[in-house]
């Protein structure tokens, strides 16, 4: 069985906003990140609490722990993407993701800085 997040790892990823490991572009009204996660390796905590898509670029397997105390495994397909369209401060989240497959997970990430505006 897997262990829940820590209290101190909740505090550090509520002070961690690098939902990707490479910052790879930046406008007014957005953020482009870049995660590459090799088997076994974590993404450690970090916080979500803007509007945000990914789209996953390989097939693999990975285990998240959230900060209410979930734990959930996921099986991702190439070109899956997820969008999370509301969220904000008031409703923010904060997990790790920890590949738990035995292929690289790679994924783009596209965050929006500007919220309650057109982007």
């Amino acid at each position: 069985m897997t262990a829940p997040l820590t209290d101190r790892e909740i505090a550090k990823g509520r002070a961690n906003d690098r939902i990707g490991a490479a910052l790879v572009a930046e406008t007014d009204g957005m953020r482009i990140w870049h995660l590459r996660v090799p088997p076994g390796e974590t993404h450690p905590p970090h916080r979500h609490d803007r509007p945000y898509f990914w789209t996953v670029l390989t097939d693999g397997t990975a285990r998240s722990r959230f900060d209410d105390g979930r734990v959930g495994d996921v099986t991702y397909t190439n070109g899956q993407t997820q969008h999370f369209p509301d969220l904000s401060q008031d409703d923010a989240f904060v997990h790790d993701l920890t590949n738990t497959g035995e292929t690289e997970l790679v994924f783009v990430t596209v965050e929006f800085t500007k919220q309650g505006e057109d982007t």
